[in-house]
């Protein structure tokens, strides 16, 4: 694993601000898992939006922060396809270089990236707007394709790592959007899997402790 260096971070963001439509104005991020409730940045505003041509997808081989180089976990991202319901979340200009790089570091920890930035369109109110969002590359070492959800439940039911367990991180986006009022199908139905299995798995030691 080769992690990325300050002068890599730098060099990252300066070539996709320069290279994308920013001229020194606020930046919109598209949220869609974890930055909907743990944002990197100060948010200026939220805005219920949708991307489309994207889904989420737990797609991203993880051996540290939610697994382990001898139990691998899973991380949510994008793949193309379908649509995705989330939120824009608003930097203000003055801001955007040091919320970014705050950005930068949390979403892009190895070299190649897992889930490079790209400037997408998403819509918010009918409304085109441009923002920024972080989805799998499916060309990276770590992307993992064709797993069914039974196969993702069973790695994010065993896998865990300093952060916390993939089951966790599932559970919490759930959670937050349900409190958004988004409903990810897809998500609902790998948690009810999810949670019959760790049902499952603890009733044997719930018995063991009845047992004489």
């Amino acid at each position: 694993m080769v992690v990325h260096s300050d002068a890599d971070y730098e060099a990252s963001l300066e070539k996709f601000l320069a290279n994308g439509p920013w001229r020194g104005e606020d930046v919109w991020v598209f949220g869609y898992g974890s930055l909907l409730w743990n944002p990197a940045f100060d948010v200026a505003e939220q805005v219920a939006a949708v991307l489309p041509g994207w889904h989420r997808s737990f797609c991203i081989r993880l051996t540290r922060f939610r697994g382990t180089p001898d139990q691998p976990g899973l991380m949510m991202s994008l793949k193309p396809g379908g649509s995705c319901r989330g939120a824009l979340l608003r930097i203000e200009a003055p801001s955007v270089q040091s919320s970014l790089r705050k950005l930068w570091r949390r979403e892009m920890t190895v070299k190649p990236p897992n889930t490079p930035p790209r400037w997408v369109s998403a819509k918010a109110s009918g409304i085109e707007v441009r923002a920024i969002v972080f989805a799998a590359d499916r060309q990276g070492p770590n992307f993992v394709g064709g797993l069914t959800q039974e196969q993702v439940a069973d790695i994010l039911c065993k896998a865990a790592g300093h952060w916390g367990s993939g089951a966790d991180y599932l559970l919490q986006t759930i959670d937050q959007l349900e409190r958004l009022d988004i409903r990810d199908a897809n998500l609902w139905r790998l948690q009810q899997i999810v949670a019959r299995r760790l049902a499952e798995s603890a009733q044997p030691t719930a018995q063991a402790r009845h047992d004489p």
